[in-house]
């Protein structure tokens, strides 16, 4: 009986190691079985939140991202935006341009973007009907996030803690090992403090981008919130769909998506990035796969 347990994961393996490639542009639920999108989203209603974590800067995905939204609008439902790239002290711009008033050079300009082609985030931005629903600017500024990963928490002024939400809280034990593994570990961070700081700058955008998002449904409950953001964010919990959870109503249910591609993993790689995980559990609600070499344009990083 004392084999048991080293049994169990050496079965596992082979399993693993056994499993055939898998296929792109399937909607797995729970990362196991292939659904229809129409079955991923039909208990969506209003004042819900869909959350689609995405690799920054595509040009294959925003195509799966519209096609959510739209199969949200077909149900019926009044369908708004959340975009991670606007920040909370952009919106007036944000108003503006999707009113006409403001053009769509003078408004990149406003809001500073860079990093990405516009290209693909345009269509997610202008999907909700003007006049019907809304396209909202979620995340912090940049100002606070980058005196957190400067300073941490502890070190900003009475002005700039006053930005935090009320009853700001940091991700989880889980969620900051995760973080800790993607970043490389302490060694390679200028000082032992800096990732705990980095990883509060981190919190400081989930929970803003949380509070920001909950905050609109209560003020907006006939609509679903359909949240574009870095798949980081998303992954197994701990991150925005958490806080999203600890803030909203309790009626408001938050489906997830992890928008994966594939590409350059390994047969058993793509197993462990979309199949549970032994100790972090599902990566998303949905895993969304597809598998393309030359679909971004800049750097991924985490954000």
């Amino acid at each position: 009986m004392a084999f048991a347990p080293f049994l169990i994961v050496i079965s596992g393996i082979l399993t693993c190691l056994q499993a055939p490639a898998i296929a792109p542009n399937q909607i797995l639920a729970r990362g196991l079985q292939s659904v229809p999108l129409e079955q991923a989203l039909q208990s969506v209603r209003a004042g819900d939140v869909v959350v689609l974590g995405e690799e920054h800067g595509t040009t294959v995905l925003p195509g799966q991202q519209l096609q959510v939204m739209q199969a949200l609008r077909q149900k019926g439902l009044k369908v708004s935006v959340g975009m991670e790239f606007f920040d909370e002290t952009q919106q007036g711009f944000v108003d503006d341009w999707r009113a006409g008033i403001l053009p769509e050079a003078e408004f990149l300009k406003a809001i500073h973007w860079k990093g990405f082609p516009f290209d693909s985030y345009r269509g997610q931005a202008q999907f909700p009907k003007v006049g019907e629903s809304f396209t909202i600017a979620l995340n912090a500024p940049m100002s606070l996030t980058g005196k957190i990963a400067k300073t941490g928490i502890a070190g900003l002024s009475a002005e700039d803690r006053a930005m935090l939400p009320p009853n700001f809280t940091v991700g989880n034990a889980a969620y900051f090992e995760r973080f800790k593994n993607v970043m490389g570990g302490e060694a390679h961070l200028p000082s032992p403090e800096a990732l705990q700081n980095y990883f509060e700058a981190q919190s400081t955008w989930d929970d803003v981008m949380a509070f920001n998002a909950t905050q609109f449904l209560k003020a907006h409950p006939e609509q679903v919130l359909v949240i574009v953001v870095g798949e980081f964010h998303v992954q197994y919990g701990g991150g925005l769909p958490d806080r999203l959870k600890a803030r909203g109503e309790t009626s408001m249910a938050v489906t997830t998506f992890s928008l994966l591609n594939l590409n350059g993993l390994s047969e058993v790689e793509q197993h462990q990035a979309v199949e549970p995980d032994v100790k972090d559990g599902i990566r998303a609600d949905f895993v969304w796969t597809s598998n393309f070499a030359n679909g971004t344009s800049a750097p991924i990083s985490i954000q």
